[in-house]
């Protein structure tokens, strides 16, 4: 027999099952087989604090965790009493850091190959997608950007439910604006007015955040904004016809991806027009990071609190034989054959064509965020799982870190920025994004020490989200051959 539960019923089914979850960091059943560690406590011994706020390294530590939560860290050496009935973890030559808190995923990746005439197409990754993200070390995930927004709450139901594994979800509504008419898994508005009720709609469905999108034009972006904030809820923007200092001054609290995207330098940009292309090549050929008028834009961004999204991992594929091959091979397992072949056949073309903007153009964005954090921005990091592919959750994560550093930040900046960053942005900075007393266990263990190597953060061993800890292996075990189908 089906029985159908109302809303007050679901609510409060929650609530019970996270007051039991809150007692307790033992894994829901479901979970068991990808979970290694699960007891009620747990100690970690002689590990390496990378707590998340920037600081140095803590060398040999001890983290107690007890239901879900962080109870003690300290030197090692030191010699409070270790609860009875705790399980040790010696894990000398091992480092922890915060469960990252990536700020622009998705839970869709790009369809198969879609032959002549066919249209764009995006798959979601109901399956493969959460428990990649876990398993890369992403502990809390922002979905920047839905093209299937009830299967994205209802996943988010069941994994705080503890039915499946993956992270702590955010979900962002469907894109509000399009890609310029070209994907019909987006909603074109019609008006203003029609940008209203997207937001209204979603918001009463559930989701906690919105984005808008390229076509979206200043007045629709206006009303959107307006009815986000009324209901206590923030705007981030993938934009093209609306440029950065215009989207601030109407309010948005985020921008995606950085100044490759932004618009307003372009000559002669018309309001309103999305010059993609145009704006693109001018962007790589004329825009100078250091001159009076990015460096203005940056100050103006800054004044009115508009965070950016760093998406280095995304914008790195463009550019010829970037990443090197031998690092997409977690890819390759991860991936269907044809996302596979989509992807080598892609990678080939642009090397062949050889076009030096692209990666032009990636060396402006990590200048322009290294400005943009000196100005005292607030910079945040995600994966963005998109463009021909290659991208993948959780890997693409840990890649955009790495490639913060090639832009010039400390490993220990790189950490921050993917970590307490998100954390402070979404308002969780009490709970999440750095190691704590009272805060959440949520801790990535990884081999060797990523403060001096910023590689060994692709070393998970162990991700532990409220306690439990879950193994990486079994995780991406699980869904091998499954991104770009499910």
């Amino acid at each position: 027999m089906i029985r159908v539960l109302t809303g007050l019923h679901v609510a409060t089914a929650v609530a019970l099952f996270s007051s039991a979850a809150a007692s307790s960091a033992q894994a829901p059943a479901a979970l068991k087989g990808y979970v290694s560690e699960d007891s009620p406590v747990i100690v970690l011994m002689h590990v390496r604090v990378i707590d998340g706020t920037g600081a140095a390294p803590a060398e040999d530590q001890r983290i107690d965790i007890e239901a879900g939560k962080i109870t003690r860290v300290q030197g090692a050496k030191l010699r409070n009493a270790i609860p009875s009935n705790a399980k040790i973890l010696d894990l000398t030559g091992k480092s922890v850091i915060p469960g990252l808190v990536g700020m622009h995923e998705h839970l869709f990746y790009t369809g198969p190959e879609r032959g002549k005439d066919g249209l764009p197409f995006w798959i979601e990754m109901i399956d493969s997608g959460p428990r990649l993200y876990l398993a890369g070390g992403v502990t809390t995930a922002r979905t920047a950007g839905s093209m299937e927004p009830y299967t994205d709450l209802a996943l988010k139901k069941l994994i705080d439910q503890g039915e499946k594994p993956g992270p702590k979800l955010r979900i962002t509504g469907p894109y509000i604006g399009d890609l310029l008419g070209i994907a019909p898994q987006l909603h074109a508005l019609a008006d203003p007015e029609d940008a209203g009720r997207t937001v209204d709609y979603w918001a009463a469905e559930g989701v906690t955040s919105f984005k808008a999108y390229m076509g979206i034009k200043p007045e629709e972006l206006k009303v959107a904004i307006e009815h986000a904030h009324a209901k206590g809820l923030k705007m981030t923007g993938h934009l093209c016809a609306v440029g950065f200092r215009e989207a601030a001054a109407l309010g948005i609290d985020n921008l995606e991806h950085g100044i490759v995207v932004d618009t307003e330098f372009l000559p002669g940009k018309k309001p309103g027009i999305c010059p993609a292309k145009e704006a693109a090549d001018d962007f790589a050929k004329n825009v100078d990071i250091e001159g009076a008028p990015v460096q203005a834009m940056i100050r103006d961004l800054v004044a009115h609190h508009v965070a950016v999204t760093s998406t280095l991992a995304v914008f790195e594929i463009s550019v010829p034989n970037r990443p090197a091959l031998k690092k997409m091979l977690r890819a390759k397992d991860a991936l269907s054959a044809p996302g596979w072949s989509t992807y080598l056949r892609v990678r080939s073309s642009i090397a062949e064509e050889n076009n030096p903007q692209s990666a032009i153009s990636l060396k402006k964005e990590m200048q322009f965020e290294r400005d943009f954090v000196k100005a005292g921005g607030l910079l945040m990091a995600g994966c963005d799982p998109t463009s021909f592919g290659g991208v993948l959750p959780g890997y693409g994560d840990q890649r955009g870190v790495e490639l913060l550093v090639e832009a010039g930040f400390t490993p220990l900046e790189a950490i921050h920025i993917a970590t307490q960053n998100g954390a402070v942005y979404l308002g969780e900075s009490d709970q999440i994004g750095s190691i704590g007393v009272g805060k959440a266990a949520d801790l990535v263990v990884v081999a060797g020490n990523p403060a001096q190597n910023i590689e060994d953060i692709e070393n998970v061993q162990l991700v532990f989200k409220d306690g439990v800890g879950f193994d990486p292996a079994k995780l991406t075990q699980s869904v091998q051959g499954l991104v770009g189908q499910r």
